[in-house]
């Protein structure tokens, strides 16, 4: 672009300020949305790719077709000796495993848990992590050494060398010295490897269930050179399956196969709900661009007529129309590029808010970012100036010259300005629709019953540690059903916010095997009573009823224990009412005796159907004994207390304690921050569309001045007048809901389904939204007409 092109450019600008920042300042907010909205998709897809070779890398999942069962669905942990298995049956199997656990590093009187993982000692050999001190390799041959990371090196060995210093750790509750062998870097925030410390794979492994099908121990990753090899080999799993597995898992195993998914995809798979939320928020960011280019088109063709005269006298001059194109395009671009430079000042700025309403740690890698945004702003610029360019310079000079007036591009110019106001408003519609149903479904899912009470009770979570002692765990819980508050304690090895995915299949009689799959629960007494969980039909157990305890089953006079099932499990198992379940034995391998139904409690996530549950009762403690308090008055008091009985009573083992609410958060932070997220770009994305609307208006009400002046003269009244100019702009925004309504709807319909708890799809919704945008338009253009509507009619007459 040569200078005169410039010096027309900062003319343009500086004459029309307003117009100015508004063109600029709608894209520069378009594109800070959308750049920050694609840190966080570019955030959410990375998980793993900063492994060195992470496309070779495939993580061995078990996969369960089991409808209606808790296991149904991909496992990332397998049973531990797969890859031994897998290397006998397959020689050129290349792998590792590593069993993610936490260890409690112990101190003095003290504990602290940290997260630990056993590894194999050809871990870095597949997953190469980047050391600082020592190697690797020779670490984990001997069973004694440790790998710490960054964090730890820093909080155990302040201003000290670890290397060769002594930890001792408590593991699977076994408690031993361990030698400091190396210092890998922390892992970044974006992976699903939470491991802070490595030590070699115990072998013979004391784990019981290491080798037993269906038993969830290790991670096993293995490594491809191509994707077509990976996917041989998973061809090859169907029958290796069933060899192996068959010992264990018998008529079941049909059930059972192993998949290999690449290990970038395990996140965005690893929780329900993970990847619509990526697409949905990226898509955002897509559309709230869009709506800004749309915004920018619109008043760049708006105010084409104000530079009519401007370029009939360049075609005088001799300028042709590939050269007009040329310098409006230039100018279009130049303009992109300053709206990418304060998108970009938006985004840092904006960084901060985003990273606390989300959750996030999202920052800018200017080495990524300015040549992406420079490449942006290119096709910004190109996209949005092309059509005003072509508009411009198709301006016959004579016509323009002759005439007393700047065109605007006359009917046809007036029609696709309003096309663009309906597709802005449209987005914005739907958006506002989007928002309100996301908002609904985080609050309903927050206050919906779950089947039991939440409020009251503090789960603590270090009873279930294998280090803690029968006799410890007795004396703690004397010791805490005693304080006061505390109406009742039991014991369970599912609580809210950490529930056990253990299930059986269970036949009834006259029906063919294998019957529905139920989630097993091991309980302890008053645990129904603390957990507020009401018994519709048949009793609870006791210890006066020797076949209620699950733990006799074995005894020769009584080989069928007593079980309860909640209401989805009576169903389920195919009887007509709680009250028909009662009494019944259900199971021929496996037989029990249901004497109690109970309603259906909800511990896992609201995106999670609610499982046919199946409850064992255990008259001392659950097996991985999860203490569950019913306490009055304020929890952290208890707490408080709590921790102070644990450091007498055990102190080998880190406290960890919360309340039941505070546990279920985790399963409700993932939609409150998509929420949020897809509410600040709607909100971004709305205020772009008034920006342009706003411009619009005033641009209109200019042109329309001397048509108002007549109006009034011939005795229209000033209500008339902004009758008339508001009218105009509502008419677009009306026609957008026949736009907003179908896309909203399908979209809102499409991310309600991941939810088996979910608000309905009101009416009321898509109407309120249409209320705000109708509010909103008539906010942004009353001020315009206000104004228009009091000028004389003299001054209106001589104005030009």
């Amino acid at each position: 672009m040569n200078r005169f092109a410039l010096l027309s450019l900062y003319r343009s600008l500086v004459r029309h300020k307003l117009y100015a920042a508004l063109n600029i300042g709608g894209l520069a907010v378009g594109i800070a949305v959308f750049l920050v909205l694609s840190l966080y998709v570019r955030f959410e897809t990375g998980y793993e790719k900063w492994l060195p070779g992470y496309d070779k890398l495939y993580l061995t999942q078990e996969y369960w077709d089991m409808p209606g069962s808790p296991a149904d669905g991909y496992s990332v942990s397998t049973m531990g000796g797969l890859i031994d298995q897998l290397r006998e049956d397959f020689p050129d199997t290349v792998g590792t495993r590593f069993q993610e656990t936490d260890a409690n590093v112990v101190k003095g009187e003290n504990a602290t848990s940290e997260p630990f993982a056993y590894a194999d000692s050809d871990l870095f050999e597949i997953l190469r992590l980047p050391m600082i001190f020592g190697e690797a390799a020779r670490a984990l041959q001997a069973p004694d050494n440790v790998l710490i990371n960054e964090t730890i090196a820093k909080r155990y060995f302040p201003g000290s060398n670890p290397i060769g210093q002594t930890m001792t750790l408590t593991v699977l509750g076994k408690t031993a010295n361990y030698r400091v062998a190396g210092i890998f870097r922390d892992l970044p925030p974006n992976t699903e490897l939470r491991f802070s410390m490595l030590a070699k794979t115990p072998y013979p492994h004391p784990d019981k269930m290491w080798f037993h099908w269906g038993s969830s121990r290790a991670w096993t990753i293995l490594r491809f050179e191509t994707s077509q090899a990976a996917k041989s080999r998973e061809a090859q799993l169907r029958g290796f399956v069933d060899r192996r597995a068959a010992k264990d898992q018998s008529t079941s195993v049909r059930n059972l196969s192993l998949k290999l998914t690449p290990i970038a995809d395990i996140h965005l798979q690893s929780t329900p709900g993970r990847k619509m939320t990526a697409a949905t928020l990226g898509i955002v960011g897509v559309l709230t661009l869009l709506i800004a280019i749309v915004n920018y088109v619109n008043l760049a063709t708006a105010r084409a007529g104000l530079r009519a005269r401007e370029v009939a006298m360049r075609k005088v001059l001799g300028a042709s129309r590939g050269v007009l194109v040329r310098q409006f395009l230039g100018e279009a671009l130049l303009v992109a590029l300053l709206a990418a430079l304060g998108g970009l000042i938006l985004a840092e700025l904006g960084l901060p808010m985003i990273n606390a309403a989300g959750g996030l740690k999202l920052s800018l890698d200017y080495a990524v970012v300015l040549p992406g945004l420079a490449l942006l702003a290119m096709i910004v610029g190109g996209l949005a100036g092309l059509y005003p360019a072509l508009l411009l310079s198709r301006f016959p000079a004579a016509a323009v010259l002759a005439s007393s007036r700047s065109p605007g591009g006359g009917r046809v110019g007036a029609r696709v300005r309003e096309m663009l106001v309906v597709f802005q408003f449209a987005l914005a519609i739907a958006f506002m629709i989007g928002t309100i149903v996301l908002v609904a479904q985080t609050r309903h899912v927050r206050k919906t019953d779950v089947g039991f009470r939440r409020d009251g009770l503090v789960i603590v979570s270090s009873t279930s540690d294998g280090a803690v002692t029968e006799p410890q765990l007795t004396a703690f819980m004397a010791r805490a059903a005693a304080l006061p508050g505390v109406r009742s304690v039991t014991t369970s090895d599912s609580s809210p916010g950490s529930s056990s995915l253990n299930s059986d299949s269970y036949a009834v009689a006259g029906k063919p095997e294998p019957g529905p799959s139920l989630q097993a629960i091991i309980t302890s007494p008053n645990f129904y009573p603390t957990f507020g969980i009401k018994l519709i039909a048949g009793r609870l157990p006791d210890d006066s009823h020797r076949a209620d305890d699950a733990r006799n089953a074995d005894d020769a006079a009584r080989k069928i224990p007593n079980v309860v099932v909640n209401r989805k499990g009576a169903e389920a198992l195919g009887f007509d009412s709680p009250e028909a379940a009662i009494g019944k034995t259900v199971g021929r391998s496996n037989p029990r005796t249901i004497i109690g139904v109970v309603e259906n409690a909800r511990f896992f996530s609201p995106r999670d159907p609610v499982n046919p549950t199946m409850y064992y009762y255990h008259s001392r403690f659950s097996t991985i004994p999860r203490t569950t308090l019913r306490v009055e008055g304020d929890p952290r008091e208890t707490i408080a207390a709590l921790r102070g009985i644990w450091r007498q009573i055990a102190p080998q083992v880190p406290f960890e304690a919360q309340t039941a609410n505070q546990n279920m958060e985790e399963y409700y932070k993932a939609d409150d921050r998509a929420t949020r997220l897809f509410g600040i770009g709607a909100g971004l994305a709305v205020l772009i569309g008034c920006v342009g609307l706003w411009g619009l208006a005033s641009f209109n009400t200019q042109r329309r001045v001397k048509e108002i002046g007549i109006r009034k003269t011939l005795g229209a009244s000033a209500t008339d007048i902004v009758k008339l100019l508001v009218g105009q702009f509502l008419r677009p925004v009306l026609m957008a809901n026949l736009v907003a309504w179908p896309l909203a709807y399908v979209a809102m319909r499409t991310w309600l389904a991941g939810f088996d708890d979910r608000v309905s799809l009101s009416p009321l919704y898509f109407v309120a939204a249409t209320a705000l945008a109708l509010t909103i338009a008539v906010l942004t253009v009353l001020g315009q007409s206000l104004k228009a509507s009091r000028a004389a009619p003299a001054w209106a007459l001589r104005h030009d």
